[in-house]
């Protein structure tokens, strides 16, 4: 992907979010992230349905990146079953770690591909996606 596209992608997520607001309804499932090194506090929240991501919504203090990631997330995540929000989170995750992914799966996601050249942003990147790890972990042991 052209660096530009991704620079546009990056800056539309962080100016106009999606899904910025909590609704505060007990059928979402709630986790909040925080990174100690910086600033970046999310608070998530997801409901699922018959194992599909119905809605997840967001809210706190980030960095440019922390939030664009967050929307993006948010995009490729929302309609997607519980096993492809899986395959997707660990596609993003082995990106971020420089290890083999299947970009088809990530979407618009990919274009945080080259992060790792700035370690120092990986974590802004990750936050929600760790968010999300956090809740189907939960799914699974509450199976």
């Amino acid at each position: 992907m052209d660096n530009n596209l991704k620079r546009e992608i990056i800056l539309e997520n962080y100016q106009n979010p999606k899904n910025k607001g909590l609704l505060n309804d007990d059928s979402y499932i709630k986790v909040n992230m925080n990174n100690e090194s910086c600033i970046d506090e999310v608070n998530l929240e997801v409901k699922i349905e018959n194992n599909i991501i119905k809605d997840i919504r967001f809210d706190g203090e980030a960095c440019a990146i922390s939030t664009s990631s967050t929307s993006t997330m948010i995009e490729v995540l929302t309609g997607k079953t519980i096993k492809e929000a899986e395959n997707i989170l660990q596609n993003f995750l082995n990106m971020i770690d420089e290890k083999p992914f299947d970009k088809d799966v990530l979407e618009e996601a990919i274009v945080y591909d080259d992060i790792a050249k700035n370690p120092s942003r990986k974590k802004c990147v990750l936050l929600s996606w760790w968010g999300i790890e956090k809740v189907l972990n939960a799914l699974k042991a509450n199976k």
